[in-house]
């Protein structure tokens, strides 16, 4: 079957008048959209991996010598706030402003709290000025540019899932390049240096964007002309009442179940960082280091090689249209290329290696941008089960990461504060994760897209960003307890609560699928 060739995606492209070049098949502003989101998530996540870390840290080694306890609390409302925000933000871009507006803004905001951030060092309010900015930047941008990635597609078939995979490999791409570099220069070089790097990628994910808002044709314009477009496609006026009432019945059902995932997920950027912090093996000397810092140049290289080859792809097709686009995205590559390579070299003549804290959540992007390609074409071309069936899988394989850890701390002491357990159980636990994540994430994204309503499609995905919202709240505020829970119990059964719960939240949609399935009224 020749991919490159879709005449109902074409047709749907030159309705909405989008840029009809197609690449591997999807169009040719997923992949501009790939990037924006990129870059965005780099900021986001690198300055995520710094967060719990630096505010743990003592004053000696320029932190600011929080307890364990009190930031969790921070993170838990900081990261809850992020995910709180685009419910309105969607409501902005559907009734005043248009995605296109939205993003660009938001886009402005997050780089100003970045800048702000890398200023901690003169006073201790630019910090926390920084984390309000970057809240209400995010708030403008997520919802909206998911939107745009919906509208790119029609709402039949799998190319929808699989092209929402493949933003979900840039998102991906974006948390891994930002985890590894700036959780690396925050660590070893200074944590200014790394809220600061964040906020550099921001910008120039800004520049792309604004130079590629053609390629979109109206979608993400005003909601006035967008909304005479939408009215051409008649996606959503013939559907009786009840089956609207359906569909979002369906999509809260999906959105109780994202919170159950993601507050144990979310564990990643909080208790799971205390573990790899306090409980982890990380000081490698002898042969233990070189096979780390061999592994160490793989995991730097090997993704960054990947979406370079997609940028390349990119390039090729629409460079002459638009080379903007290409420049931009070009330089930002020149400087990742420039500070990978820098990193591997730092790393490969030091005496020992200090595995950073930052290392461990890097992991899940890692296995995200290797795996997310060949997701994408299991949905597409070879199985492509139902939404509650992905979604249960997701539950379960969530479930069985923390039962890795759970297994894996079973030696420590009730009560102990420091260990030294092996790195690989953090490694499956990430695994594991991952794999529940493709199942979840961008199969979340579009069902969100597919189910709604056209007209409240951005306040649909703040509704959906508001159940990560939710679970990062419950997730902190249960993880803030883990030094608690450790002392009473065993670290082992902290972890064991987020086995459990995800997978009795997985056996109910699975009891759930045939009734779910026909309240989708056949959406795929």
């Amino acid at each position: 079957m020749n991919f490159e060739k879709d005449a109902v995606l074409e047709s749907h492209l030159n309705q909405v008048g989008a840029e009809r070049v197609l690449v591997k098949g999807h169009p040719a502003g997923l992949f501009v959209l790939f990037f924006t989101e990129m870059w965005e998530r780099f900021s986001y996540y690198g300055m995520r991996a710094l967060l719990v870390n630096f505010l743990v840290s003592t004053i000696a080694q320029h932190g600011w010598g929080w307890t364990n306890s009190e930031a969790m609390k921070l993170y838990g409302l900081y990261t809850g706030m992020v995910f709180l925000t685009p419910l309105f933000g969607g409501i902005i871009a559907d009734r005043l402003t248009g995605y296109k507006k939205s993003i660009m803004v938001g886009a402005v905001i997050m780089t100003l709290g970045h800048i702000s951030m890398a200023m901690e060092g003169f006073n201790k309010n630019f910090f926390l000025a920084g984390l309000v900015l970057i809240v209400l930047g995010n708030g403008l941008f997520k919802p909206n540019i998911s939107s745009m990635v919906g509208k790119l597609y029609p709402d039949k078939g799998g190319k929808k899932d699989a092209g929402y995979t493949i933003f979900y490999m840039g998102i991906n791409g974006g948390a891994f390049l930002g985890m590894m570099l700036c959780g690396y220069i925050g660590e070893k070089i200074g944590w200014h240096y790394g809220f600061g790097l964040a906020g550099i990628f921001m910008f120039l994910g800004m520049l792309q964007f604004y130079f590629a808002q053609r390629i979109f044709g109206k979608i993400g314009d005003t909601p006035e002309k967008e909304n005479s477009v939408s009215e051409k496609l008649n996606q959503d006026d013939e559907h009786p009442r009840h089956i609207v009432r359906d569909r979002l019945l369906v999509i809260a059902i999906f959105m109780f179940s994202s919170i159950v995932f993601h507050l144990a997920f979310e564990q990643a950027g909080g208790s799971m960082t205390i573990f790899a912090k306090n409980y982890t093996q990380r000081v490698l000397s002898g042969d233990a280091a070189t096979i780390f810092k061999w592994a160490d140049f793989a995991l730097t290289i090997v993704p960054i090689v990947v979406i370079t080859g997609v940028l390349l792809v990119l390039a090729k097709k629409i460079i002459r249209k638009y080379p903007l686009i290409i420049l931009f995205s070009s330089i930002s590559f020149v400087i990742i290329w420039s500070l990978c390579l820098w990193k591997v070299y730092r790393e490969y003549h030091g005496m020992n290696s200090e595995v950073t804290v930052s290392w461990f959540p890097m992991l899940n992007s890692f296995f995200i941008i290797t795996l997310a390609t060949s997701f994408s074409k299991i949905w597409e071309r070879v199985w492509n089960p139902s939404g509650p069936i992905k979604f249960a899988m997701g539950l379960t394989l969530v479930g069985v990461g923390f039962a890795a850890l759970a297994i894996g701390s079973a030696e420590i002491p009730t009560g102990a504060k420091t260990a030294s357990v092996s790195m690989i159980w953090l490694v499956l636990a990430y695994f594991f994760h991952t794999v529940g994540e493709l199942c979840i994430g961008p199969v979340g994204l579009s069902y969100v897209s597919k189910l709604s309503p056209k007209k409240f499609l951005g306040l649909l995905f703040g509704f959906w960003f508001c159940a990560n919202a939710i679970a990062n709240f419950i997730g902190g505020f249960i993880g803030s307890y883990i030094d608690k829970i450790t002392e009473s119990h065993s670290m082992s059964f902290f972890f064991a609560v987020f086995t459990v719960i995800p997978m009795i939240a997985a056996v109910f949609l699975l009891l759930g699928n045939k009734k779910i399935k026909k309240m989708m009224h056949g959406i795929d």
